[in-house]
């Protein structure tokens, strides 16, 4: 059978070519919500989207040479930039002249190791093309196993970047064989101590680290996002909003346990001051966090403990090595960070009311500029200090890993990578063209959103991060699982599409864009398994069944709500129902704690901020809630978690009985999920969730502490009872690590 002929043809109508452009470029020109209602872009929204990816798109004449120059570019290039394949037995397509198809191809092969392999192969004939009056062959090679990792390829004298991934991710073969386990979440900057600035540190989380593994004896503690963020309140504390995705915030470092601080005579001299004391009391006795005070009091004393380095790091000493070796091994994913963060520092004391990069002199605007290498250089020590201040994160947080295995912990420490990146923050400024301008991400309209959410932070730019190997995305992975043994991936549907919402426009007039996602679920795979680190994805919301089947396909773990998870009729799931591959939680950062939900604190809360529109919305959330409470118990009872003869009714609905709460905590432990997670909050009954969606100042998101202090947990006394719970369930259900146990 003759094979028909692939040409570029011009559209015959706009409405054509912009269905065309969309459809190459993963707009997606439908979608529905989650009542089943469907939406349709306009004309105007996918040209808008068009527009912010620079394609030129007012015209079918533009569309169509838009379309033609990206089929020149593919057809005439012998191999694509980037090929990411299944380590396994990889296959690749190249394009030959036609003339030439049925000769074998020579390939070279420089593998990550630096070795080089030159290998002549026959390829599997595939469609052909017509380009400029040639004929181009597309033909598919069969490369069989090759090592894992980013290696190069050259065809015809045009090299790619060749990604071999294995075909699941990492799970530890100690789980795997025991089949559950368990951790606690914490908020590390609310942790509470005798001895913090007011703000968890790396040194309290050792001591989290402990009791967990002495008391209650989880597998794991599951932390917030650690990423750089600005520590300004209210509008700059969200540990999912990082002004850098790359590195992390200096908070959360123990000043007092750095070796250049405890040498420093000035440091120990002003750390004795009776100011700084009675600050460090009133910031540790604050009953909120207190995000810029904390940061503006560490900061004078990281800069006094770098001076106390500098001093070493002249004669070049082994410890100076070891940082300049860190320096060097970062590159310039660092040197632009830290640039960025002393650019940030000398232009804020030089206006003081200058706080975002878009309003910096415009010869700062570029990482690259003339005027921005003048400033590094010129600023050079400040700049060495930012470095330094992140070498020193690193040996802390290294630490508490370390910690955490030498306790027997099966996975220790479970990062978390946020979806977004702050529009002002040091990301965009220095890797702008991997993100698009034009357009936001966010959400189409749901229950807790009725006009969609407008998150204002950039899409990435799918393009440029293909065509430069995905090495920035790689870096966001290998960043943000280091020092771990789990990764939660917030928002993980991004790595299939993400809702853009176009600039002039609400967030109910936004599409869908998708990406490739199979190269990057691949890729996560891979760092995956080089690190040895599970890797979670959170697919609430409206996440569809291919994006959780793909989940499931390259065994990334789903992430299961109790206050979410339930039957098409609205009654809750037992726990035979939730899957195996799965994390299993009571609730997250944005929903209420288990008590909080039990006595309606939410409600209340988003009352009092405004966020409920009238007194009707109110009442009918108080309804539902008293309904959502009974489908509780009648679930803990049907799954035999309730004694007997225990009665509840109307008159008990504000409170959380300690039944109601163990069975709670005894019906996730008894899930067949693989991991389960209960937050501090859930776990020790806190009352407030540590954000409330839709507010800024009328809430005091991410600032609240933890109810006992490390001291106290470790005393075991007063959160013995629930520490001695938690042990009972997961001893109960074969969570139990038993590594520390004995």
């Amino acid at each position: 059978m003759e094979q028909s002929l692939v040409t570029f043809t011009p559209s015959t109508t706009y409405e054509q070519a912009l269905d065309r452009a969309a459809e190459y470029w993963g707009i997606e020109r439908q979608y529905w919500d989650i009542w089943g209602k469907h939406h349709t872009a306009t004309q105007e929204m996918i040209s808008a989207v068009l527009s912010s990816m620079q394609v030129a798109c007012s015209t079918k004449e533009e569309l169509d040479a838009a379309l033609a120059r990206e089929f020149r570019e593919a057809w005439g290039r012998p191999v694509a930039p980037t090929l990411v394949v299944d380590a396994a037995c990889a296959r690749i397509t190249v394009r030959v002249p036609e003339a030439q198809a049925a000769n074998p191809v020579e390939l070279e092969l420089r593998w990550e190791d630096g070795s080089r392999d030159r290998r002549t192969i026959r390829g599997e004939p595939g469609p052909l093309a017509e380009l400029d009056g040639h004929q181009i062959r597309e033909l598919t090679l069969v490369l069989g196993a090759v090592p894992l990792g980013y290696h190069e390829i050259t065809v015809e004298r045009c090299a790619a970047r060749l990604i071999a991934c294995p075909s699941r991710a990492y799970f530890p073969a100690q789980l795997a064989q025991n089949g559950r386990a368990a951790g606690v979440g914490f908020s590390l900057y609310g942790v509470r101590s005798e001895r913090n600035w007011g703000c968890g540190d790396f040194t309290d989380l050792e001591g989290v680290v402990e009791w967990v593994a002495r008391d209650t004896g989880a597998s794991f503690v599951a932390l917030n996002p650690l990423h750089s963020i600005p520590n300004r309140q209210p509008y700059n504390t969200s540990p999912y909003l990082p002004n850098c995705a790359f590195y992390k915030n200096p908070i959360y470092l123990d000043v007092e346990r750095i070796a250049d601080f405890q040498s420093s005579a000035s440091a120990a001299k002003l750390l004795a001051r009776a100011t700084i004391q009675r600050e460090i009391a009133a910031l540790r006795n604050a009953e909120f966090v207190e995000y810029e005070r904390v940061y503006r009091l560490k900061l004078v004393f990281l800069k006094a403990a770098f001076r106390e380095f500098l001093r070493e790091y002249r004669t070049g000493s082994a410890r100076a090595r070891e940082f300049q070796a860190y320096v060097e091994r970062e590159a310039d994913l660092l040197d632009k960070y830290a640039v960025y963060c002393a650019l940030e520092e000398i232009q804020h004391k030089r206006n003081r009311d200058l706080w975002l990069s878009s309003d910096w002199p415009r010869e700062y605007h570029d990482p690259d500029s003339e005027a921005t290498r003048a400033f590094a250089k010129e600023h050079e020590r400040l700049v060495l200090f930012f470095k330094y201040v992140q070498w020193q994160i690193e040996e802390q947080l290294e630490a508490a890993q370390q910690r955490a295995k030498q306790r027997g912990m099966a996975i220790g420490l479970y990062h978390d990578l946020a979806l977004a990146t702050d529009r002002f923050g040091a990301d965009l400024w220095a890797h702008r063209r991997f993100y698009v301008e034009g357009c936001r991400v966010g959400a189409p309209p749901d229950d807790f959103a009725p006009h969609g959410q407008d998150w204002s932070f950039p899409p990435p730019n799918a393009a440029e991060h293909y065509r430069d190997g995905y090495r920035l995305f790689v870096e966001s992975i290998r960043k943000n699982l280091k020092h771990g043994g789990a990764l939660r991936i917030d928002h993980v549907m991004r790595f299939f599409r993400l809702f853009w919402i176009p600039d002039g426009l609400d967030a109910s007039r936004g599409v869908y864009v998708r990406d490739r996602s199979d190269d990057l679920i691949r890729i996560l795979a891979l760092e995956s398994v080089r690190n040895q680190v599970i890797i979670v994805g959170e697919d609430l919301g409206t996440v569809g069944d291919d994006v959780r089947e793909a989940l499931h396909r390259f065994g990334i773990l789903s992430y299961r709500l109790f206050y979410f998870e339930k039957r098409a009729d609205g009654r809750f799931k037992t726990p035979g129902e939730y899957p195996q591959q799965a994390l299993v939680s009571s609730s997250t950062h944005d929903l209420p704690t288990l008590i909080g939900f039990w006595e309606n604190r939410d409600i209340e809360a988003r009352r009092k901020a405004g966020v409920i529109g009238d007194d009707n919305a109110y009442r009918w959330q108080l309804q539902n809630r008293a309904g959502e409470k009974q489908k509780i118990v009648e679930v803990l009872h049907e799954a035999g978690l309730l004694p007997p003869g225990y009665t509840w009714n109307a008159a008990e609905l504000p409170r959380l009985t300690g039944e109601l709460h163990s069975a709670v905590v005894g019906f996730l432990a008894s899930t067949p999920s693989a991991l389960m997670v209960l937050g501090e909050e859930d776990l020790v009954k806190q009352e407030d969730q540590q954000n409330l969606p839709g507010t800024t100042a009328e809430y005091p998101n991410w600032r609240h502490k933890t109810r006992f202090t490390v001291e106290e947990m470790l005393d075991s006394r007063p959160a013995g009872d629930f520490a001695a719970m938690y042990h009972h369930w997961l001893e109960r259900t074969g969570r139990l690590n038993r590594n520390q146990a004995t």
